[in-house]
């Protein structure tokens, strides 16, 4: 894996998820598929997910080889009343996403190609590297845009 065009993509997913957030309004940001999550709640999630991977980054790059990742349950905190996914405005989780992700582009940008070599143990899923972490949080945006866009259109 080439560090450049790698993380130039995470740059592009950035992007690229901003711009299916332009299509929310009040009308259709709590509509949703049966079963699935209301673009409001994609909001919230993908800015929680993003505070997980900022701390991901920065323990895979700062501490020793092998070091715990810890994974958390996704469904629980969007489930979490105090969490507020199904209530709370979108824009603070905008903006930490926002945040969190230039924040991390920053770092990315400082990389070489051994850097992605460096693996924790995720408490979930065993070895990860940093180039597993760059893979999806790449892929992790866009998917996120797709679930966005099609709970709006319902």
């Amino acid at each position: 894996m080439k560090v450049e065009p790698s993380v130039h993509a995470y740059g592009q997913s950035t992007d690229y998820f901003l711009k299916a957030t332009l299509v929310v309004d009040a009308e259709n940001i709590d509509r949703h598929v049966e079963g699935g999550w209301s673009a409001r709640q994609v909001i919230h999630h993908l800015a929680d997910s993003e505070a997980q991977s900022y701390a991901r980054l920065r323990r895979l790059l700062a501490e020793p080889a092998g070091s715990v990742i810890q994974g958390y349950d996704e469904a629980a905190w969007a489930q979490c009343e105090q969490l507020g996914y199904r209530e709370l405005p979108i824009e603070h989780s905008l903006a930490v996403f926002r945040a969190v992700r230039a924040a991390s582009l920053d770092v990315l940008r400082r990389l070489n190609e051994r850097d992605l070599e460096r693996y924790g143990e995720h408490s979930e899923s065993g070895r990860y590297t940093l180039a597993m972490w760059l893979d999806i949080y790449t892929g992790h945006p866009r998917a996120h845009a797709a679930q966005l866009v099609e709970a709006v259109n319902v």
